[in-house]
C-alpha cells in the first residue's frame, strides 16, 4: 500500500510529536522527583499531556487525509496548519514551565495571547474541518 504524501508527512509529524511528548515526560518526572511536593510545574505537566494528546490527534488527521477526496496539497496544507498550532501551543506551555512565571497564562496574559488563541481556534477547527469534509467527499460521495 502506498500512502499519499499528505499522510506520510502527518504520520511523521505524529511520530515526532510522540517522541517530544516522551521527552517532556522525562522533564516532568525529573521535576516531580526533585520537588518537595512531588509535583512538576503545572505548565510542564500541561506541555507533557498536550503533546501526548496532540500526537494522537495528528494520527487522526493523517487518517482523514489518507481517505480524503480532496487534492493532496489541500490535505497537506490543512493538516500542517493544524499541527503548527499544536506545536505552538506546546511550545508556549514549555516557556511557562521553564520560566515558572504562572500557573494560569490567562491570569495576566502577555500581549497577543488572546489573538493567538483566536488564531489557534480558527486554524485548528478550520484545518480539521477541511480534512473531515475531504473524508466525507472521498468516502461517501
Amino acid at each position: 500500500m502506498t500512502l499519499g504524501l499528505d499522510t506520510k508527512v502527518l504520520l511523521l509529524l505524529a511520530g515526532l510529536m510522540l517522541l517530544w511528548a516522551l521527552a517532556l515526560g522525562v522533564w516532568k518526572f525529573r521535576q516531580m522527583a526533585t520537588s518537595p511536593t512531588a509535583l512538576a510545574h503545572p505548565y510542564v505537566d500541561i506541555a507533557h499531556r498536550a503533546a501526548l494528546m496532540y500526537s494522537f490527534a495528528t494520527l487522526i488527521l493523517a487518517a482523514l487525509a489518507e481517505f480524503s477526496g480532496l487534492p493532496t496539497a489541500v490535505n497537506l496544507i490543512a493538516g500542517v496548519v493544524v499541527v503548527v498550532f499544536f506545536v505552538a501551543a506546546i511550545g508556549s506551555y514549555m516557556v511557562h514551565g521553564i520560566l515558572k512565571d504562572t500557573d494560569n497564562q490567562f491570569e495576566n496574559p502577555v500581549h497577543g495571547t488572546h489573538a493567538f488563541m483566536w488564531a489557534l481556534v480558527v486554524a485548528e477547527i478550520g484545518g480539521t474541518s477541511v480534512l473531515v469534509a475531504g473524508f466525507v467527499v472521498g468516502q461517501f460521495f
